[in-house]
């Protein structure tokens, strides 16, 4: 397979689960989740949205929430979540969520950015989904990190960002950047010997070798208003959905 095909496949679902399944998963849940906390400012009744492959997260994160769904875009397929309850999975094209504007209050990118055909449009539908102050907090491979170069885990598939470009991206569609980090400072090993090094690798790296982590996470807000543009073909169709939540404003 060429690195060109390569960068332009979508994750398979049945493949990330069986990752996240894994050992090697397991252990790197623990250390994104770990990467997540000091970001994960708390929001009065919130209304998250997790984009892409984002469960493993929501179950940490979205237990006092209001209300979580989890949408996973369609060449990537789904699964139903929460385990044991009324699933909140809905099947979605990630440049036209079925919500209304202003209507969300916190979104979580996983395994999604770098695969989409346009970052910029993906980045403007999160900015019209979410309340004035809303945060969206953006989880990508690291471009310059060891995981990219790995075709044994997600995070080697898709296009691989630094921090500087995803900084960009946002401030493009009208986020202001709040904070940073990094994760994934070991290498993706998938022997148990190895992997019982990860934790303290990961502690190590923090320090030592931030800018080579396996990914770079990045939390922005949408704190001011832009014009509206002139609404295009895609925009007509999106006013016809019935939208999945409607707006309630700032919370």
């Amino acid at each position: 397979m060429s690195r060109t095909s390569h960068l332009n496949m979508n994750a398979d679902i049945l493949e990330l689960r069986e990752f996240y399944d894994s050992k090697l998963g397991r252990v790197a849940t623990r250390a994104i989740t770990s990467a997540l906390v000091p970001l994960w400012r708390p929001i009065r009744e919130e209304r998250l949205l997790g984009i892409g492959y984002a469960v493993p997260f929501l179950d940490r994160f979205a237990t006092d929430c209001e209300r979580a769904i989890a949408l996973m875009p369609a060449a990537q397929g789904a699964i139903p979540w929460p385990v044991g309850s009324p699933s909140q999975t809905v099947l979605v094209d990630i440049e036209e969520l079925p919500f209304g504007d202003a209507s969300v209050d916190r979104v979580l990118v996983v395994h999604a950015l770098e695969y989409a055909e346009s970052p910029l449009e993906f980045l403007n539908e999160i900015w019209r989904v979410l309340a004035p102050g809303g945060h969206v907090v953006i989880v990508v491979p690291n471009r310059r990190g060891v995981w990219a170069r790995f075709e044994h885990t997600p995070f080697g598939s898709g296009r691989p960002w630094s921090r500087g470009q995803l900084v960009r991206l946002l401030r493009q569609s009208s986020f202001t950047p709040a904070a940073a980090s990094e994760a994934l400072h070991f290498a993706p090993f998938r022997r148990q010997s190895m992997l019982a090094l990860a934790p303290g690798l990961e502690r190590l790296g923090h320090r030592i070798w931030p800018a080579f982590a396996g990914v770079v996470i990045v939390e922005a807000t949408k704190q001011i208003f832009r014009g509206i543009p002139v609404a295009s073909a895609r925009r007509e169709r999106r006013r016809l959905m019935q939208p999945v939540l409607v707006p309630q404003g700032a919370r």
